[in-house]
């Protein structure tokens, strides 16, 4: 186990590297910050004070070398709109996401199960057929477009949700439905098709035929063998909901770390823009290392393979 964690470890760190090397560079390709923050009837040496005082005066290499230097100390410098530094701002905003992505994937997990599992229980029944077209069509929706038609609809027209915010549990609803529903279509299918197997195994029959009763059955015997590929699926999900907010933050004006990108962006503060970069990668490495752990102990061969 130790090893497997070694080697994930060591082989996260050029994909980490390449992550810092691109957000630096193509965040300098939004254009220069001080046609933003300066006047403008900004003379020259407004302009070259400006960029001595941010150290952008320097060639690229030089300041990507600089930044490197910054970032093995913790430093990730300061926000050149509101002087304060990056990382403070990007911790600020961090939790918000990992809240909304956490209450998805929980809800997205325990309905898929629940679903799934009904599905899988009686194959080409009307539920297996009905799990079928609802997981298909959820899998299928654009999380931008449902996001706007949720607005369009329950927010302006209806006037039963807000349209952003985060204070109080109807802020909650469109933010969460509109992350949770492709997750949920993705692994209502995974969970049926592994279910569908795990129910026709000889363990299975075994256990029936010892007189084990259908809920033991369905969830103690067949789900706990049939989560291995669902939760493969689900970390993958987990990451690119982590990773993919950005439209949703965006929309509902959620104050995350998605919607500080996409802040930094327009407003070509750098700092906080890569330093917002760095912390997702980091999230995200962690995640699948997470998942790996996770995938291990519920498959012996995984860690036959891993200590061998």
């Amino acid at each position: 186990m130790f090893t497997m964690l070694r080697r994930r470890a060591v082989s996260s760190v050029i994909p980490l590297l390449v992550v810092v090397l691109g957000v630096f560079f193509l965040a300098r390709l939004t254009g220069d910050p001080a046609n933003l923050y300066l006047p403008l009837s900004a003379t020259p040496e407004m302009r070259a004070e400006f960029a001595a005082r941010n150290g952008l005066d320097d060639p690229l290499l030089a300041q990507f070398g600089d930044y490197l230097g910054q970032v093995v100390h913790l430093d990730f410098g300061e926000s050149l709109r509101t002087a304060q530094p990056a990382g403070e701002a990007v911790l600020r905003a961090f939790p918000a996401t990992l809240q909304l992505a956490g209450w998805t994937m929980l809800l997205a997990i325990l309905g898929a199960v629940l679903i799934g599992s009904m599905a899988a229980y009686r194959p080409n029944s009307a539920t297996d057929r009905f799990a079928s077209f609802l997981s298909s069509t959820a899998a299928s929706v654009p999380d931008f477009w449902f996001a706007i038609m949720g607005v369009l609809v329950f927010a302006v027209t209806l006037g039963w949700l807000p349209t952003s915010g985060t204070s109080g549990a109807a802020a909650w609803v469109l933010p969460v439905v509109t992350l949770l529903i492709r997750p949920f279509g993705v692994l209502v299918q995974v969970v049926r098709g592994a279910m569908v197997s795990a129910l026709s195994a000889p363990y299975v029959k075994v256990a029936r035929s010892k007189g084990a009763s259908e809920s033991r059955v369905v969830f103690g015997h067949a789900l706990r063998n049939a989560a291995a590929p669902a939760l493969t699926v689900a970390g993958d999900l987990a990451v690119g909901l982590v990773n993919g907010a950005v439209v949703v933050e965006t929309i509902f004006g959620w104050p995350g770390i998605g919607k500080l990108m996409i802040d930094s962006v327009l407003q070509r503060d750098f700092a906080v823009l890569q330093a917002a970069v760095l912390l997702t990668a980091l999230v995200i490495f962690a995640l699948n290392i997470l998942v790996d752990i996770c995938h291990a102990l519920l498959d012996p061969r995984v860690r036959q393979q891993a200590a061998a």
